[in-house]
């Protein structure tokens, strides 16, 4: 149980720096669309349609991405802020509450993200996504929409992972 919990928590941190550098990314794009989108409008009185659609997802990308970084450094908002000291039943009790929290929440965004009505894969959320195109940029909405499903994948990921550490008799895991 120790390697499966070693390896699931080496995944998840080396799938949190990658959200990480994600998340700076998308915060990066969003402040230089609204820059542009500043100097454009003040500065030129020709400001582009493209940026306030660019800086809307950009920040879409940084919340989500930046959500499943909080979850795997236990900084999201918690029932149980003061669980991460304890160890034993207690700490295992207060594990198996906060992952079917966090299960109930996730579990239905990521079914719906794939499934549609009578579980139908081209009436789910990323394929109704498929078929449409950005207002102002052509780019198709999938590229937006996909962030969801890609955080709340990562923060499952990151679920398993504490949770075989805590099945393994480790509390602590690395934050990284």
């Amino acid at each position: 149980m120790r390697a499966v919990a070693h390896w699931l928590d080496r995944l998840s941190a080396a799938l949190h720096r990658l959200a990480l550098w994600g998340a700076v990314a998308a915060v990066v794009v969003m402040l230089g669309a609204a820059t542009w989108q500043v100097i454009a409008r003040y500065a030129l009185s020709q400001p582009p349609v493209w940026t306030e659609e660019l800086a809307r997802f950009s920040m879409v990308w940084a919340g989500l991405l930046g959500a499943s970084c909080a979850f795997r450094l236990r900084t999201d908002p918690s029932l149980f802020p003061g669980m991460r000291g304890v160890s034993g039943p207690a700490g295992a009790v207060l594990a198996v509450i906060r992952a079917l929290g966090v299960l109930a929440l996730i579990l239905p965004i990521l079914w719906f993200s794939v499934f549609g009505a009578n579980m139908n894969p081209a009436r789910g959320y990323i394929a109704r996504l498929a078929g449409r195109q950005a207002e102002t940029m052509e780019l198709p909405m999938t590229v937006f929409g996909i962030a969801i499903p890609i955080a709340f994948a990562l923060i499952l990921i990151h679920l398993a992972a504490e949770l075989a550490s805590q099945a393994a008799g480790k509390p602590e895991r690395d934050a990284q």
